[in-house]
């Protein structure tokens, strides 16, 4: 039986490389040959093959849609954290909110929003602001693995870290019985914030129109071609006048000129 840690061929990784950029969009460079083996090496011992050509056999056969979505969300899953780049939500506070007198219901898309900590961050900032009177926060990934935990709305304590005292006071619970130790997303706040299934690299449709668009520390995965593709098929769900944020590590310089940028990683769609 093979080992989990085990190192896998040239040639094999390389087949990796070529699906998970197919399916995803992500450029996996030679430095993820480690996390490769070891996420996916648990599917090995699972279905008890000694080599990976023979898992990437049967996620190439067309016929088990499950394995391979595991597949991408053993791959696909990345770190994130309440609050993150704290300098954005300062400038959905003071700024998009603070000017925002639209009609109607404010929208944010938490694009790539992996376990939702982003996305219950910005609903934490929209709960605040009271001059929003109707608002909603979209969050989308390409993994069913960490869309059910965001939905779930509950996280460890070592998490919260990031979340101002006063925010953490009002707007989470103490995990009790089960959920001892935990942290929960309160209900009023949960009410506001949906998820669903999206791949970013693949035409976009029936998820609306949003004031503001967060991609944040996801572009690093992607080769340019890609970043373009990705950028092209999000901004029509962008309103005119609506900013698209990006990490601090990124940039939409040379990726598109259908945006104005504001300020570093800060970006507006003309009106």
């Amino acid at each position: 039986m093979i080992d989990p840690a085990s190192p896998i061929s040239d040639q094999e990784f390389a087949l990796f490389q070529r699906l998970i950029y197919k399916l995803a969009g992500i450029n996996l460079s030679d430095a993820k040959r480690v996390l490769l083996v070891g996420r996916l090496g648990r599917r090995l011992k699972h279905h008890h093959f000694d080599t990976y050509t023979q898992y990437y056999r049967l996620l190439s056969s067309g016929q088990h849609a499950d394995e391979v979505q595991q597949m991408v969300d053993l791959l696909t899953t990345n770190e994130t954290y309440f609050f993150r780049e704290p300098r954005h939500f300062d400038f959905l506070r003071d700024v998009v909110l603070g000017k925002w007198r639209g009609p109607g219901t404010f929208r944010i898309w938490s694009a790539a929003s992996s376990t939702g900590e982003e996305a219950y961050s910005m609903a934490m900032v929209l709960a605040e602001h009271r001059s929003v009177a109707a608002w909603e926060v979209f969050g989308s990934d390409i993994s069913l693995t960490v869309l059910a935990r965001a939905r779930a709305g509950i996280y460890t304590r070592e998490r919260i870290d990031g979340i101002p005292p006063g925010y953490l006071h009002k707007h989470c619970l103490k995990g009790v019985r089960p959920e001892e130790g935990k942290l929960l997303i309160d209900g009023q706040i949960k009410q506001h914030v949906s998820f669903a299934q999206v791949n970013l690299t693949l035409p976009i449709t029936g998820v609306g129109n949003f004031e503001v668009i967060f991609l944040r520390n996801v572009m690093i995965y992607f080769d340019t071609e890609t970043k373009r593709k990705v950028i092209e098929n999000m901004l029509p769900s962008l309103k005119p006048g609506g900013y698209f944020i990006v990490g601090h590590s990124e940039s939409l310089n040379g990726i598109t000129t259908k945006l104005k940028t504001v300020q570093p990683t800060i970006y507006q769609k003309p009106l």
